[in-house]
């Protein structure tokens, strides 16, 4: 039952998260693909996954324990102020704190998990900005006289 209670409202989440994505406004001058289309697919995996859930639930739930349940909050809290890091600090900084910070809680390792943090950082940036040539601000706009 605890399955169908969270898969019900990760469902209203992402019906939620796909209206608000469809009131993202578009410039003339934007990508190909449009800002929408990612968060809308996002939006539309997590609402197939959430009926998988409702309609053939585990046959066992089990609830993690409160160790568990306080690291998934801290994954929580990073992830949100990661969004809000993003504007202000560029791409890199913040994706290297928080793929650190992520597999600190995960591994548990602070050298091994700094390294990960900054070679996925790196790498994602190198991905998005040359491979798929998005516009995307690596780091603060100040360190640049912008």
């Amino acid at each position: 039952m605890a399955d169908r209670l969270f898969a019900g409202l990760m469902l209203v989440v992402a019906v939620a998260y796909a209206a608000v994505a469809t009131k993202i406004q578009t410039s003339f001058l934007g990508d190909p693909v449009g800002p929408k289309l990612f968060p809308i697919g996002i939006a539309t995996a997590a609402a197939i996954a959430c009926l998988f859930i409702i309609f053939k639930p585990t046959a066992d739930t089990t609830w993690p324990d409160l160790p568990t349940f306080a690291r998934i909050l801290v994954a929580l809290a990073i992830l949100i102020t990661y969004t809000y890091l993003l504007k202000p600090l560029g791409f890199v900084i913040p994706t290297a704190l928080v793929a650190g910070g992520l597999s600190f809680l995960i591994a548990g390792h602070v050298v091994r998990s700094a390294l990960t943090g900054v070679g996925l950082a790196i790498g994602l940036y190198v991905v998005f900005r040359f491979l798929l040539g998005l516009s995307l601000l690596g780091f603060p706009k100040s360190w640049f006289g912008v």
